[in-house]
């Protein structure tokens, strides 16, 4: 295993493209370059035979929706968030595994989503300060976004499941992780 060094940017750049908790950089960045395994060790063979380097290129494969039903199933059986005390918590690793698995779709369930007096999320946190006291904005790990945490635990769920009802899940998922907040 070898080290690199990226800046900040990159770094969360990278990060934003996780699709389940505990997913390592090399993978991230193997389904980013669309770069498989096979296609690296037939590299390293063939650089080894005849001191060519190439990189063989796998298909993009579409994220399937079971695939994706999978993934939040996993993140609920996980132990992390297993773990979690608190909703807050619980409520912020469900966002940032919803927004990993397609942050088009995320996006767009985000934008429309606000309160009568409040904005839910948003790209940065003095937009969240600018609409309401005592917001106590978070900054959603892996993401560009923010959202707002100081809201009871019912609207937290509402606000899952107005994503994932956007994002095209089964009712009985959203119905299932909201359950566990």
């Amino acid at each position: 295993m070898k080290t690199i060094e990226v800046d900040d940017e990159l770094y969360r750049y990278i990060a934003s493209h996780t699709r389940h908790i505990g997913e390592s950089a090399s993978d991230i960045l193997r389904r980013m370059l669309k770069v498989s395994e096979q296609a690296i060790t037939d590299t390293s063979d063939k650089k080894a035979d005849s001191k060519e380097t190439s990189l063989l290129v796998s298909a993009r494969a579409e994220t399937r929706p079971q695939d994706r039903v999978r993934t939040v199933r996993e993140l609920l059986l996980s132990d992390e968030y297993a773990e979690q005390k608190r909703a807050v918590n619980r409520f912020m690793m469900v966002l940032s595994t919803l927004y990993s698995l397609d942050p088009g779709e995320f996006r767009q369930a985000t934008t429309t989503m606000q309160g009568r007096t409040r904005v839910y999320f948003a790209g940065d946190e003095q937009t969240l300060l600018q609409s309401g006291t005592h917001t106590k904005p978070k900054h959603i790990p892996g993401t560009p976004y923010w959202v707002i945490t100081n809201t009871n635990t019912g609207r937290k769920c509402s606000m899952i499941e107005h994503i994932m009802q956007s994002m095209k899940f089964p009712q009985e998922l959203a119905d299932k992780v909201c359950g566990t907040i």
